[in-house]
């Protein structure tokens, strides 16, 4: 298949690519067909960083991967997610507790809300979820220290903007630092690898003892 480069480093469209055409559970083959193209091309795209498409090409697979040309280039990158429009049929659901939880499964990155003397603070953490509880980990010296022992929050979001649909789930519950040396090794097992990086060591978690969630879905 020829064609000028979309624009877009190689590696990271064939990685979007990839990453999109195993969320909707599509093999090669299957995506390959949607798309019109050569699967062998395809496995060739997705392993060869120096391999490029045509605008045609990557257009075909956009719509065979039910997205944009502009998320597989990397142009929703350093964009708030949710700012597209609302989709045709929107149906708005309440989550049930399993739902929630099913979705906290995932981990991944999600907001501890707690109160400081300035007011209400956010902060991103990449968390996971076991036993029933939200679980990170922080430095010692991190401004949420200050607020264990209360009663935190901690919410986690998902937007899909192009299928205009997501879901948002959100936990309160009592904030506390982990001591126990066998529940600090249990939890280091689960090797949550904090992005900001840093001496962090501190293992923090969050009861579930509130939990709920909503979710947008489209009534095709």
């Amino acid at each position: 298949m020829s064609g000028q480069p979309t624009g877009a480093h190689m590696g990271d469209l064939a990685r979007r690519i990839a990453h999109r055409r195993e969320e909707l559970g599509l093999t090669r083959e299957e995506l390959a067909r949607r798309a019109g193209m050569d699967a062998g091309y395809l496995d060739y795209f997705e392993h060869s960083p120096a391999a490029v498409l045509s605008s045609d090409a990557l257009l075909r697979l956009a719509r065979a991967l039910e997205t944009t040309r502009a998320f597989l280039t990397g142009g929703h990158v350093g964009r708030p997610a949710g700012i597209g429009r609302a989709g045709t049929h929107p149906v708005l659901e309440t989550l049930s507790r399993e739902q929630c939880e099913g979705h906290l499964l995932g981990g991944g990155v999600g907001r501890v809300v707690f109160s400081t003397k300035r007011g209400p603070v956010a902060l991103p953490v990449n968390f996971a979820f076991f036993d029933g509880q939200v679980v990170f980990r922080t430095e010692a010296t991190a401004s949420f220290i200050g607020a264990l022992g209360a009663v935190v929050g901690f919410e986690v979001d998902r937007i899909d903007d192009a299928m205009s649909e997501g879901w948002s789930v959100l936990i309160t519950g009592l904030g506390e630092r982990v001591e126990d040396p066998s529940e600090r090794e249990a939890l280091a097992s689960l090797r949550i690898e904090p992005w900001a990086g840093g001496d962090s060591e501190t293992f923090v978690r969050i009861r579930a003892d509130e939990i709920s969630g909503r979710a947008i879905r489209q009534d095709h």
